[in-house]
């Protein structure tokens, strides 16, 4: 069979038209998408399993005359159910776990005439911001094979940023579609809360701060995707109105735009200079796109949003273990990391009545960017406060595991919280990522846009959140940025 030397040229929206004239097969880009993960997992491990005989069944069936018919795909190996396909959320526990059916969003993709051939790599239950789960090993980021492509969508990311596939499936519960983007010099969205259906399952995941998206490097495949799978199906919370179609927006310039930014941490740490430089070169680029730029932040406590994020961890992953061992009995959970189990230990300690007055400032959060967004249409940050971290920096130390894995053992949810280990260790990650989670506690739709490259050549991403539902105003201005300054000619050196 051959393989298409052109590949890595096109977006997926290319590739598929290529398809449609009958200029390339879709078995030829199967089978160039198959030999880009062979030539690269060996050094970035961002596949954990291969799916080549449902994609070549799915091929033999004949697919469906959808917008992106022929493009190989990855789905991101956690809230991404393929029937009949193990989906292991980065765990050992879970490791042979197989789905019965499809989620809605997988439905979606295949009638969108995508070939899912793989699964990527994610950390446990996608808990933080890089991708090492022991289960599955460390994912690299193939700007630098010594830093995290970040997480929890890191496979996603490293398999895109590779050019193993175009686009690839992540989803975001506290950053874990814009940090890797930033990261990995792509463009990542995280849509509205409801705008993609979490079915058959799950109503609203993590309580709705969790969503579906996926990562590209185009932002015109973004706004397909999320054509072909936006919309309620039954049984969900609540449904979006459509507002004409997100590949549309694309085609038109954005309006002249009210664009408050702020290079500030809201937990007070700092900011490297490439981030803070890359969010004011952004605004100087808007402002010579003739929007209105402000410096101003909305009036938020960051450091209670990140305490109340934090008991947001503490509580589902309580949760998911109580439903690890209703499924599967008592010996799984002591296959989980000992990080995993200590946050469910410290979950299990909390009552009802406190964890519901930490859940209540939700709504504060929500009010207070509501009225900023009052006077602005978007914000403008740093996607993240520093660049990748090497790999193994943010992981806890020896010493920390071992008192998170004997806690843990003793069930000590109350000694942790009093000795502040679990707090310290997320400090420490959340302070490599601030700008990311009031966007999931409020629901609104946020994008990380690569606009930055550093002198040594790692990228860096900026971070524009919108009110809920406006998803169109920024694929609209993303397009516009892409324009202005193109990032698709930009590849690692692998």
């Amino acid at each position: 069979m051959q393989t298409f030397a052109e590949y890595d040229r096109y977006d997926a929206l290319g590739l598929a038209a290529l398809v449609a004239r009958g200029e390339v097969s879709a078995a030829e880009l199967l089978h160039t998408a198959q030999q880009r993960a062979d030539a690269v997992q060996a050094a970035l491990n961002p596949l954990v399993r291969r799916m080549d005989r449902e994609a070549e069944a799915a091929l033999r069936d004949g697919l469906p005359q959808g917008p992106l018919r022929g493009v190989p795909y990855l789905l991101k190996d956690l809230m991404q159910a393929y029937a009949g396909v193990p989906m292991s959320m980065g765990s050992a526990a879970l490791r042979d776990f197989v789905p019965v059916e499809d989620d809605v969003l997988v439905r979606r993709l295949k009638r969108a005439g995508l070939v899912i051939f793989g699964k990527t790599n994610v950390p446990e239950f996608g808990l933080v911001a890089y991708t090492e789960p022991k289960a599955f090993g460390v994912t690299r980021n193939p700007w630098d094979a010594a830093r995290t492509p970040g997480g929890s969508s890191g496979g996603s990311a490293a398999a895109v940023a590779a050019r193993i596939v175009p686009a690839a499936g992540a989803n975001d519960g506290g950053g874990s579609i814009r940090i890797p983007a930033a990261y990995c010099g792509l463009f990542g969205l995280k849509p509205s809360r409801g705008r993609v259906s979490s079915g058959p399952d799950a109503g609203e995941v993590w309580l709705g701060a969790a969503c579906e998206h996926a990562l590209t490097r185009s932002v015109r495949d973004s706004a397909a995707l999320l054509d072909a799978v936006a919309g309620a199906a039954p049984g969900d919370p609540f449904a979006i109105a459509p507002d004409g179609g997100f590949l549309a927006a694309t085609l038109r310039p954005p309006p002249r735009l009210r664009v408050a930014f702020s290079a500030q941490s809201p937990l007070g740490t700092p900011v490297a200079r490439d981030c803070a430089e890359a969010v004011r070169a952004t605004a100087a680029l808007l402002e010579s796109l003739g929007h209105a730029v402000e410096e101003a932040a909305p009036d938020i406590d960051g450091m209670s949003l990140m305490r109340t994020y934090l008991m947001l961890y503490f509580g589902e992953v309580a949760a998911q273990l109580r439903e690890l061992r209703a499924q599967f009995g008592t010996a799984r959970p002591h296959l989980l990391e000992p990080g995993t189990r200590a946050l469910a230990a410290i979950g299990e300690a909390i009552g009802a009545g406190e964890y519901m007055q930490w859940q209540h400032r939700w709504n504060v959060f929500g009010r207070a960017l509501g009225a900023h967004f009052e006077r602005y249409d978007l914000w403008l940050t740093p996607t993240t406060a520093d660049l990748p971290p090497r790999i193994g920096e943010l992981a806890p130390t020896p010493l920390q595991e071992r008192l998170l894995d004997v806690a843990a053992r003793l069930r000590a949810g109350r000694l942790l919280r009093r000795l502040g280990v679990v707090e310290q260790v997320a400090l420490r990650n959340l302070a490599r990522t601030p700008f990311t989670q009031l966007a999931n506690l409020t629901g609104v739709p946020a994008m990380s846009v690569p606009l930055h490259w550093t002198t040594q050549g790692l990228p860096v991403g900026v971070q524009f959140m919108a009110p809920f539902g406006a998803e169109s105003t920024l694929f609209a201005l993303a397009a516009q940025l892409e324009q202005a300054r193109p990032w698709a000619q930009r590849r690692p050196a692998l």
